[in-house]
Formats: C-alpha cells, structure tokens, sequence
C-alpha cells in the first residue's frame, strides 16, 4: 500500500511539473503573438485602410492557441493536484484541439509567405504610385531603410538604400518564419505532452485499481 501510494504522489507532481511548464509554453506563444500584432513597426506597415490582413491571420490563430495553452495547463495542475481522471481527460482532449491550432499557424506561415508578402508589395506600389509623399509611404520607407519601387526607383536614394519591395520581403519573411517555427516547434512538444498525459492517466487509474 505504501509503495503505491508513493508512486501515486510521484505520478501527481510529475503531471503538475509538467502542465506548469506547458502553462509556461502557452504564456511565450501567448507574448510572441501578441508582440507580432502590436509590434510598431508592422503595425505602422499595415494600417492602411486598404493594407491586406493575411499575415494578421496567423498571428490572431497564435494568440488564440497560446491563450487556450495557459488555460489548459492551468486546469491540468488542477487535475494533477485532485487526481482527477475527468480533469486529465478533457486536459487530453484539449491538447488535441491545441495541437491542431499550433500545426495550422504553423503550415500557415510557411504556405502563405509568398502570398502573403505579394500582398504587402503590391498595397505598397499601388499606394506609392497614387502618392509617393503619403505618410504611410513614408513610414515604409523609415521602417524598411529603403526607397522607391523596382520599377519607380526614387531619384537621389541614399548610400545602401534598397527598394522598398525588397524591404518588404527581407522584412516579412523573419516575422512569417517566426509564427512558422514556433506553432511547429510547440506542436512537436505537444505531441511528447501528449504521449505523457496518457502514460501518467493510465498510471492513475491502474494505481487507484490495486489500491
């Protein structure tokens, strides 16, 4: 009875150490989505009245699946402390559902980083060619270092000043490749919490059923 009853406490704190650090895997997911939404900088890229929403797409699916992870492993200490098998059930089931969230950010961000920074280069020459002096012309031209399109090159360019489509690539290919490997990289961490949160249920039902 004693030795089950150790390897019970064992089992409970080794569930609770882990939804705390799975609590703390959704509060970074959490940071990075909501850092790449109101980052000034994009921010300031994509205001327009007529600025596409695409790369918004994955960052809002990043939040989401990030804010869902803080809860789920909030109620997956509560479970672990209660050992509660309907608690570590719906624990379960609700890593499924997040791990599906994460692999679309994910597979998203990869699928769609062509379209989604043609998107961006076309709202830019369509706006510079209506007003190339507009404010929001300008603020690409400060955030991106660059000037001018490929096909209307500005005329005196500052020393190493490249055109702003350039810009616009360079620029939304880190932030795509960022929502890209962290919904991937999360999703495979889930997939070892997965595995684990089964093993540790059914160390718990077994232990309760010699007990």
């Amino acid at each position: 009875m004693g030795k089950v009853e150790g390897g019970m406490k064992c089992v409970k704190y080794l569930l609770f150490v882990f939804n705390f650090l799975f609590w703390l895997m959704g509060s970074f997911v959490l940071a990075v989505g909501l850092w790449l939404r109101f980052d000034p900088e994009t921010v300031s890229l994509l205001n327009g009245d007529k600025a596409p929403d695409t790369f918004f797409i994955g960052v809002y699916i990043l939040i989401g699946a990030g804010s869902l992870v803080m809860l789920v492993g909030f109620f997956g200490c509560c479970g672990a402390v209660r050992e509660s098998q309907c608690l570590l059930g719906s624990f379960f089931a609700c890593l499924l559902i997040i791990f599906g969230a994460e692999v679309a950010a994910g597979v998203f961000g990869f699928l769609n980083k062509d379209k989604i920074i043609g998107d961006v280069q076309n709202f830019y020459t369509t706006t510079y060619n209506e007003n190339n002096n507009s404010t929001l012309i300008m603020s690409y031209q400060k955030v991106l270092n660059c000037c001018g399109t490929s096909a209307n090159p500005c005329s005196d360019p500052q020393p190493g000043t490249k055109d702003c489509e350039t810009g616009i690539k360079d620029f939304f290919n880190s932030k795509l490749y960022i929502i890209g490997y962290v919904g991937i990289g999360i999703a495979g961490v889930m997939i070892i919490g997965m595995i684990f949160s089964m093993v540790l249920c059914c160390a718990i039902r077994n232990s309760r059923e010699v007990i």
